[in-house]
């Protein structure tokens, strides 16, 4: 695994180092997608937390390591199709979901690289005291918020034909965490509705989870952040009928018109789900841009109602030579 490793890194700093490389992504644009960035880079390493967190130094290390190699831009400037083409390729910041970290973590360290960022709003979490499932699930099987806090979930799952596998209490910390990440996965099968429950059986120590309307407005006064909307409540758009679709695009949008000066004329999709009914809704509402999950850079061609985005972990920020071996495969004709 070291090897294949190895190979991908030291490919992906050649193709960024070489003219076939700098051709192919001349004037190209790369979206990444982010979700958090973390206190503590220890806590972002462990496996149930990797792929939607960074700690503060592998995020810092990425800022570093993209200025070196791209002109980081506003994603307006990649999506606008009268913006200037650059010589170097082009790269932007995306953010989802709307953590109160994003604030707290990360805005210090775009502020202090100039590196500007657009955040996907989840409204209807925005200064309230909802949570996020996964999240609340998460810590509280982990232990963070203490044994009897997570006894008493376990024996709600249980309840419900969910019971915890014996991994998760496996002493070896990475591999609990491992199998607390693929149990938290299968929970994605579970009704909406329940998991709302299930979370409301989590101790409220983890509130706030999102920013707060005073956090969005000084961020945005910044100039370095913009906003847009990613759902209100964050339901999976393809599994709404037409009426909660609408409702949902129509909520997440009126609220960030109330709440922000300049919100992004770009929809954001939670959890990147998309169909061709969703992108219909979208256009008509007026969205021109909305952002998947499939992997891929940005000329300018495609569908412009399912962009593509390149996934930050923690690894890849760690790493971020392994991003350029992603774009690289995604920059193949």
């Amino acid at each position: 695994m070291a090897i294949k490793q190895l190979i991908k890194r030291t490919s992906g700093w050649l193709y960024l180092n070489s003219p076939v490389g700098r051709n192919q992504l001349q004037g190209a644009g790369v979206i990444l997608m982010l979700h958090r960035v973390l206190a503590n880079d220890r806590a972002a390493d462990l496996p149930h937390r990797n792929e939607l967190c960074v700690g503060p130094k592998a995020f810092e290390h990425l800022l570093v390591w993209l200025r070196r190699h791209f002109d980081c831009v506003p994603l307006m400037d990649i999506l606008a199709p009268n913006s200037l083409r650059s010589e170097r390729p082009r790269v932007t910041l995306t953010f989802d979901d709307g953590w109160r970290d994003n604030a707290v973590n990360a805005f210090p360290l775009l502020q202090k690289y100039q590196v500007p960022a657009s955040i996907f709003l989840s409204t209807d979490f925005i200064g309230s005291r909802q949570r996020f499932w996964w999240e609340s699930l998460g810590e509280t099987l982990w232990g963070s918020h203490g044994e009897k806090a997570r006894m008493h979930l376990i024996e709600c799952l249980h309840s419900i034909g969910h019971p915890l596998p014996v991994l998760v209490d496996d002493i070896d910390v990475d591999r609990r965490s491992l199998s607390l990440q693929h149990y938290l996965q299968s929970l994605k099968t579970v009704e909406p509705q329940m998991l709302e429950r299930l979370t409301d059986e989590c101790p409220s120590e983890s509130l706030p989870q999102a920013l707060d309307w005073h956090q969005v407005r000084a961020l945005e006064a910044s100039g370095l952040v913009r906003f847009g909307p990613h759902g209100a409540s964050h339901a999976i758009l393809t599994e709404l009928d037409d009426l909660r679709l609408n409702e949902e695009i129509s909520r997440s949008r009126e609220a960030l018109n109330n709440g922000c000066n300049r919100p992004l004329s770009v929809y954001c999709y939670p959890n990147g789900n998309n169909d061709e009914r969703v992108r219909k809704q979208m256009a008509a509402h007026d969205y021109p841009f909305a952002l998947g999950t499939g992997t891929g850079i940005y000329r300018g061609e495609g569908d412009p109602l399912n962009l593509p985005r390149f996934g930050v972990s923690q690894r890849t920020a760690r790493n971020p030579e392994l991003l350029s071996w992603r774009i690289f495969r995604g920059a193949r004709p």
